[in-house]
């Protein structure tokens, strides 16, 4: 049986200029959808999931939502008002029609582990900022919620919350990611927009591995129609290289077919064109079996220990995986293995000579007003890659670039294309070691794809900071997880990581839990005797106290609770309501049990 509809779409088209992003795009989404969107750079998701939302009309074609629909909308980039507090923030997601408002949002801050609700935005980190902009959509609870991009800037520990919350809160959703195991767990249909399909749009039911498998079978399937086609052509070709006179209705009927299939295999072969980048990084060569080894390193930010007696040997070959929550000290570890910053203990000992090439999380070193062109060759109209020159235009276009962008400032590129801008001069450098941290923002799947490739078939030693667990699981050889207090575990893989995660989550729990309450106390033993010196509705009273007095001291328990959830620790106005039921719960037994006595004592 067909689900209810919540927003549909009819032949939508959008446009930039001259050049369509897509076109007659049809598709909708139901109640209980839970839905990724996935496709390469610039083919218009972003602007798609705006039209979705309402942002955006299309240039073609409708867009159709319930009559209603509460939408939410997370953006890839999220903004706030300047010197607006996570409680206001949370709270602007409200419609002034919600009831129970200090509750609803008290109890959407502690889901999103925001513990201060009086904290300003601006303190707050990037990753802290994305999980905000997802609880100011959510406490409104939205029938559909529309995300682009949430896993950016969220650390692992963040990406398996939003996992969690998305399974437990969010009746239907529409997620763009380029995580492909955030894509597994939490959907159930993928659509991918790309220009090679016929369409436009191709989708599958089931998770992220099964839209996988159908895909390669459709891209078979229309490889396999394609040459069928290419075949027809150019036997048509022939007879019209024979001169055929379009004398004859048949005639005539016949050029004009093959003049609809020539343009049919045109546009075919033009769809089948797909651009990668073409990354290769360049080891240098060296034999040594040690290039870099820390003994006893530790390291001291402000107050707090980010290591503590670490024991590290990087060989040519190994690729190593940092794992932690955000401020756990993993760009700090890269700093000191490279050099930029002093160990406040122990020592680390580079090979002699040992070249040392880092990718920076935040793209440092580019001017915003440079060209393209500058940026990939600043000393001229050519690069120098594996002892041989290349040129800029064939260099850039290695990376998906235009020739007809090389004049483009870098401040006007988008995030995906500023990455591979970082990767193309990161592969002029021949390395022994190479430290990357967040290579995979802003990338997509494609291009992480060759990224993969190219860091797994790298000769030299490696140190990766990703929240990409599957590029963590395809390209580490070990992993090393920070705790962000000076402890550090290795693990054999994400799997191992995991499942300790699991085991300690599981530890504290148990260890929070609170004491087991005494059993309620037994309600006075009933006097057979006497009670006919009760009047009908006493007598009737007295038979239902001890059922009354256990509910109403299984209600005082609830309310202990409510009050001791850390969700409202912080939350002056929620905790004062709980506090008053709690008291008022209170009230209540210590009622029935006078009552219980007073009953007693009638009946003598």
């Amino acid at each position: 049986m067909s689900r209810p509809l919540l927003v549909s779409c009819e032949g939508i088209g959008k446009a930039y200029g001259v050049q369509p992003l897509f076109e007659s795009l049809c598709f909708s989404l139901a109640e209980g959808d839970r839905v990724g969107l996935v496709g390469p750079n610039g083919s218009g998701k972003t602007t798609l999931l705006r039209i979705l939302a309402g942002l955006d009309s299309p240039d073609a074609g409708t867009r159709s939502a319930r009559k209603l629909l509460r939408l939410g909308y997370v953006p890839q980039d999220p903004t706030f008002p300047e010197g607006a507090t996570v409680e206001e923030i949370v709270r602007a997601g409200l419609t002034p029609d919600d009831l129970e408002t200090a509750g609803r949002v008290a109890a959407t801050l502690g889901r999103a582990g925001l513990a201060d609700p009086r904290q300003t935005v601006a303190l707050l980190s990037a990753g802290w900022r994305k999980r905000l902009a997802i609880a100011r959509e959510l406490v409104g609870g939205p029938d559909l919620l529309l995300m682009d991009e949430p896993t950016n800037h969220l650390d692992l520990e963040g990406i398996l919350w939003l996992e969690d919350l998305l399974a437990a809160e969010v009746p239907a959703y529409l997620v763009i990611s380029h995580d492909r195991y955030f894509l597994e767990n939490v959907t159930d249909r993928v659509l991918e927009l790309n220009p090679c399909y016929p369409q436009g749009l191709f989708e599958a039911d089931g998770s992220y591995s099964a839209f996988l498998l159908k895909r390669e079978e459709f891209l078979r399937s229309q490889a396999a129609s394609q040459e069928v086609l290419a075949n027809k052509v150019r036997r048509e070709v022939e007879w019209l290289r024979r001169g055929p006179k379009a004398r004859t209705r048949k005639s005539s009927a016949r050029i004009k077919a093959a003049g609809l299939m020539i343009g049919e295999l045109a546009a075919a072969q033009a769809r089948a064109v797909t651009a990668i980048a073409g990354i290769e990084f360049t080891a240098s060569g060296r034999q040594s079996k040690k290039l870099l080894l820390a003994r006893d390193l530790a390291k001291t930010m402000g107050d707090r220990r980010i290591l503590e007696g670490l024991n590290l040997t990087l060989t040519p070959g190994m690729r190593l995986g940092l794992l932690g929550a955000s401020g756990s000290g993993k760009s700090t570890l890269l700093d000191l293995l490279a050099g930029r910053l002093a160990p406040d203990g122990g020592e680390i000992e580079r090979a002699d000579g040992l070249r040392v090439v880092r990718f920076s999380q935040d793209r440092e070193g580019f001017d915003p007003a440079l060209s393209l062109r500058r940026t990939l060759a600043p000393e001229g109209d050519a690069v120098v890659y594996r002892d041989r020159s290349v040129h800029v235009v064939s260099w850039a276009k290695r990376f998906l670039f235009r020739a007809e962008q090389l004049e483009t400032a870098m401040g006007r590129l988008s995030g995906g294309e500023r990455a591979r801008v970082c990767i193309a001069r990161l592969m002029l450098e021949p390395a022994d070691l190479l430290l990357l941290d967040e290579p995979t923002n802003d990338l997509d799947i494609p291009t992480l794809e060759v990224l993969e490739e190219s860091l797994a078939e790298f000769s030299g030693a490696l140190v990766l900071v990703t929240r990409d667990r599957f590029l963590l699981d395809r390209v580490s050889t070990a992993i090393l997880a920070l705790d962000g207090a000076g402890g550090a575990v290795f693990y054999a893989d994400v799997a191992q990581w995991e499942a300790a995660r699991a085991d300690r989550e599981a530890a504290d729990r148990e260890a929070q839990a609170p004491a087991p309450r005494p059993a309620p106390a037994a309600p006075p033993p009933r006097v057979a005797r006497g009670l006919k010196r009760l009047t009908y509705q006493e007598q009737r009273e007295w038979e239902q106290m001890e059922e009354t007095i256990l509910a109403a001291e299984t209600a005082l328990t609830e309310c202990q609770a409510a009050v001791e959830d850390p969700a409202v620790a912080s939350d002056p106005a929620a905790l004062r309501a709980r506090w008053e039921a709690l008291e008022s719960a209170r009230a209540e037994v210590a009622r029935l049990y006078a009552r219980w006595a007073e009953l007693e004592v009638k009946q003598g």
